[in-house]
């Protein structure tokens, strides 16, 4: 998830740019770039790491002055974040650059071609392949100096979601930007005009924007804003005004960086989901450096992670177990190697970290490696340390996640753990080729029901309104329903600094019912009555159990359960959804009521006491 600007105008575009840059940085701190239109070329600077190094370079080697320019800062995907993998990217002769934000899916056919032709590549990225086939159309019969029926022609030969800006030495007074599955908006000025992946990175300037749609070209000069589809008819997109102004624009209007990432969830698991199946239908992870034979030999499979990545974890095992038929452990990263853990050559390691630099999660991969096992790691960070020490990787591509409370990194870790069961599965012979592109079809599904979440969560507000003075929460929930107990009862700890307590619903009658008193809030998540009817009429059974000894029941529950009505104080609904995918519905409610709750009681929501991003020492 890039940060992308673009500038027409009267103002100095260098001074516009990096603005934008400082209020994007939010969604991608591995490096920063910018070019500049100057006098028939192109002038460029960039810098790996965060936007600050890029500012400490300009200061020491100023660019001309230019009225018209671009700028990035990056989320590494593809290559790792180094000074030659930061955008903008130029083609052969440094006439075209190119800044990028998505996946191009079909880049490694297309860079082959073009190495083919004889063009040398100058990163490890896909991005630089645009650059040079927008090098190639412009000037080309029907194109001319047409820079964007150029970008028209090579976005029809991309596949993937990506946001592309890019300018050219020879039309020195516009930018041209393409839109496909991933964000883009337009700035409306007075004698300017801006591109950006999110308004904040102009509303210094202006508030009136410009909804450019999917599959749309626009073009933007100091004088104009035209915008077409990738065939070339023109388009006429939604203009509206910005209702907030700079002081949250780097909140993107959110009041708090965690509401903003819970907004952000139903791209984040749309991001995460894409490109993941071949030509052949086949699934395919990341970076795998083991053989199928490796993986078939695998006899056991362990779940190492910490927090909120633990309860990702303890899901991923219902997946595992019952897609490929191998047994699965799930542990706690800090309590692993200090338990002489039984590993050996056949055993997988699946090490579940957002940032890739958890201490606790990299010292168990270590221990698990010094014994033979191979390991997988999850991770949202491209690059860092658990997944360059892993034998294999899947990304999460959720973006930079500011809040300290893992939200939309914790929903993509969940869709990521049940690619990997069909992974595993696909390549053990467990699943058939159909049952796995049903479950992708549910999975791919996914994204609109977290929406339809998001647009219908208010009456959990109001909940959380009228249970602020409660002292005690507890939550409960039976199959992968109990990690999501587990994952609320963790949110509403971190964030309210409330008692809050989650349990496996079948053990209520072993203890814990006994915390069962007149007005005691229970959140319940119940399973999908399709399919596990025991499973979940058992549920319903504990409902009606803690009711008739006073508590007052929220119920979680799949729209259409007439089952659980008669017994729920308060219904909270999901679309309807496997209950093995459950967890990625069921989460959403649970954040957003965390997230009221510790607003109301007047507490921090995006850095709770004492809690840190990443935890990197033991």
């Amino acid at each position: 998830m890039c940060g992308i600007v673009g500038y027409v105008g009267n103002k100095q575009a260098l001074d516009v740019v990096l603005e934008g840059l400082r209020r994007l940085e939010y969604r991608g701190y591995d490096s920063a770039g910018v070019a500049l239109a100057v006098d028939g070329t192109l002038a460029t600077a960039k810098r790996s790491g965060k936007l600050a190094n890029l500012e400490k370079t300009l200061a020491e080697t100023p660019l001309p002055a230019s009225t018209t320019g671009l700028g990035h800062t990056r989320w590494a995907t593809h290559g790792p974040p180094t000074d030659r993998n930061a955008h903008p990217h130029l083609d052969t002769a440094g006439r075209v650059g190119v800044v990028h934000n998505g996946i191009i899916e079909n880049f490694a056919q297309l860079r082959s071609e073009l190495e083919d032709s004889g063009v040398a590549f100058e990163s490890d990225t896909d991005t630089e392949v645009v650059s040079h086939l927008l090098a190639a159309e412009f000037g080309s019969p029907g194109v001319g100096h047409d820079l964007a029926e150029a970008m028209r022609r090579v976005c029809r030969r991309l596949e993937g979601a990506f946001t592309l800006v890019a300018m050219h030495s020879d039309v020195p007074d516009a930018v041209v930007a393409a839109r496909r599955n991933s964000p883009l908006v337009v700035g409306l000025g007075d004698g300017e005009n801006f591109l950006a992946s999110d308004v904040s990175a102009f509303i210094g300037h202006t508030r009136e924007a410009l909804e450019v749609g999917d599959g749309q070209v626009v073009e933007i000069t100091r004088d104009g804003v035209t915008v077409t589809d990738f065939a070339g008819r023109e388009c006429q997109p939604g203009r509206y005004h910005v209702d907030w102004d700079a002081s949250a624009a780097e909140k993107g209007g959110f009041d708090h960086f965690m509401l903003k990432e819970i907004a952000e969830q139903p791209k984040a698991v749309a991001d995460t989901l894409l490109g993941r199946i071949d030509e052949a239908g086949r699934l395919h992870l990341d970076e795998m450096r083991l053989s199928d034979d490796e993986l078939r030999d695998v006899d056991k499979i362990i779940v190492i992670a910490c927090g909120t990545a633990f309860h990702a974890g303890l899901v991923a095992k219902y997946a595992i177990e019952h897609w490929t038929r191998v047994p699965c452990e799930v542990e706690l990263a800090s309590e692993f190697r200090y338990r002489d853990p039984i590993v050996d050559r056949q055993t997988l390691v699946l090490a579940i970290s957002q940032s890739g630099e958890t201490m606790d999660t990299l010292m168990a991969v270590r221990h698990a490696r010094e014994q033979g096992a191979r390991v997988l790691a999850i991770s949202n960070t491209n690059g860092a340390t658990i997944p360059r020490e892993s034998d294999a990787v899947l990304y999460t591509r959720a973006g930079p996640e500011v809040a300290v409370a893992s939200t939309k990194a914790h929903l993509t870790q969940l869709v990521a753990c049940y690619l990997v069961a069909l992974y595993l599965g696909q390549l053990r012979g467990t699943k058939w080729g159909d049952e796995i592109r049903w479950v992708v079809r549910e999975l791919a599904e996914l994204p609109a029901k977290v929406e339809h979440v998001l647009q219908t969560v208010q009456p959990v507000r109001d909940l959380a309104a009228s249970l602020r003075d409660k002292g005690s929460v507890l939550f409960i929930g039976r199959h992968v329903g109990y990690p999501v107990a587990l994952e609320g009862a963790l949110k509403l700890k971190e964030l309210a600094y409330m008692h809050a307590e989650g349990f496996a619903a079948g053990e209520l009658k072993h203890g814990p019912i006994a915390l069962i008193e007149p007005g005691v809030p229970v959140v319940v998540i119940v399973p999908s009555p399709r399919g596990r009817d025991v499973l979940h009429d058992k549920v319903v059974s504990n409902i009606q159990e803690i009711r008739a000894r006073g508590a007052l029941t929220v119920v979680i529950a799949e729209e259409g359960d007439d089952a659980v009505k008669p017994y729920a104080d308060h219904l909270v609904t999901l679309p309807e959804c496997p209950t093995l995918l459950q967890p990625v519905l069921a989460t959403v409610p649970l954040q957003v009521f965390a997230a009221e709750m510790a607003r109301l009681r007047g507490f921090d929501v995006d850095q709770p006491r004492n809690l840190a991003k990443s935890v990197t020492v033991e």
